[in-house]
């Protein structure tokens, strides 16, 4: 028996050794570089990680005053009433609440292409999307948006800065347009981006609501606060609204995760981390300015956390081209289906998909006949 499970043991010795030697010669595929779903590659502060370990011992309990908390943090930074706040990710939720409450019919006004989760919810239960195009600058059509609006329009939701085009509307022009449209129906903007624009408190939505408008401003920590893979964000809309979304059960901090909610605060009170990193990303989209003038290649004036580019060829060939490097980018957004949207990374994940780039040029791929 001894004999036995000698040999058997140094067989298996042999084996490992084998396989060692084996995985020094095989050379393992390069991660992907993923810059598809706008996400922040510098993730979140270290604040956020010591938060969340911190909960590790709490993870049989449920959520409790952590809600209460950040609620009241929300608040204080938004300079509103905590009554007013509205915590979740709770866009679709919305469409669905709007819809049904609205009643069979009822029209909801968004841009296209534009982030379609709340609409799409409010047509799975009778409402019915109404479609404005983008203008020539890829910027929300105001003139065409507000035009659109009739007595069965139940909400005009809007991105600002928009996606996937990155552009943002005239900051008074904005402002004075979301007060005329908001006496005639719900207005919603979404300002997942906003953090990555030239003025944070000058274009945000919320100047509207606080000023009375009926205007919901919705936030979240998927992006700037590196938050994507615990989806939390938030709303901020007129006390009236809130509070009848939350009878209805919308926002109960108590239903979130008690991680999520505790990281979420974290990121909240490091405002130093936040500009650092904000300014970091806004850095390096004005570099990838620069590259695509270089290559002539036509581009929005983004002013969020991803380019958007004519390739001039469709979209699909770039994409897959860039696939074939390890490079995952933004899927094609009809109409614009030679139009290519990146999300800005690391300094060395844009450096290696801008020479991509360059290489794809210097071949002449995007002057084909």
């Amino acid at each position: 028996m001894n004999t036995i499970r000698k040999t058997i043991g140094l067989a298996l010795i042999g084996a490992l050794a084998i396989a060692a030697a084996q995985a020094q010669t095989i050379s393992l595929p390069k991660r992907p570089i993923l810059l598809s779903l706008n996400e922040n590659a510098y993730g979140p502060a270290p604040a956020v990680r010591q938060a969340i370990t911190a909960q590790f011992e709490n993870l049989s309990r449920y959520t409790r005053n952590e809600g209460d908390v950040l609620i009241a943090d929300i608040a204080k930074k938004e300079g509103v009433s905590a009554d007013q706040v509205i915590t979740g990710e709770i866009l679709e939720l919305l469409g669905v609440y709007l819809g049904i409450e609205a009643g069979p019919g009822s029209e909801f006004i968004y841009s296209v292409p534009g982030y379609p989760a709340l609409v799409n919810a409010a047509a799975r239960v009778g409402g019915k999307i109404v479609e404005i195009p983008l203008d020539a600058q890829l910027e929300n059509d105001l003139p065409a948006l507000e035009a659109a609006i009739t007595p069965k329009t139940k909400a005009v939701y809007l991105v600002n800065p928009h996606n996937p085009s990155g552009t943002v509307s005239d900051k008074e022009g904005f402002k004075a347009f979301l007060h005329r449209i908001s006496s005639k129906a719900l207005v919603i903007v979404d300002e997942a981006y906003l953090e990555f624009t030239d003025d944070f408190e000058g274009r945000s939505a919320i100047n509207n609501t606080r000023a009375g408008d009926n205007v919901i401003v919705f936030r979240t920590f998927a992006k700037a606060y590196g938050l994507a893979g615990l989806s939390i964000g938030y709303a901020i809309a007129p006390t009236p609204v809130a509070k009848l979304l939350k009878k209805q059960g919308l926002g109960s901090p108590h239903d979130l995760n008690r991680l999520a909610v505790v990281a979420a605060d974290a990121a909240l009170k490091d405002t130093v981390y936040l500009k650092n990193t904000a300014e970091q990303i806004i850095l390096e989209r004005k570099k990838w300015d620069q590259v695509l003038d270089g290559l002539g290649l036509k581009h929005t004036t983004s002013q969020s956390n991803f380019i958007y580019f004519d390739a001039k060829i469709p979209s699909e060939e770039v994409i897959s081209k860039l696939k074939e490097q390890g490079i995952v980018v933004g899927k094609v957004f009809e109409p614009y289906h030679t139009w290519v949207r990146i999300t800005v990374g690391l300094p060395t994940e844009n450096e290696r998909v801008q020479k991509a780039l360059r290489d794809l040029n210097d071949h002449k791929f995007f002057s084909r006949p």
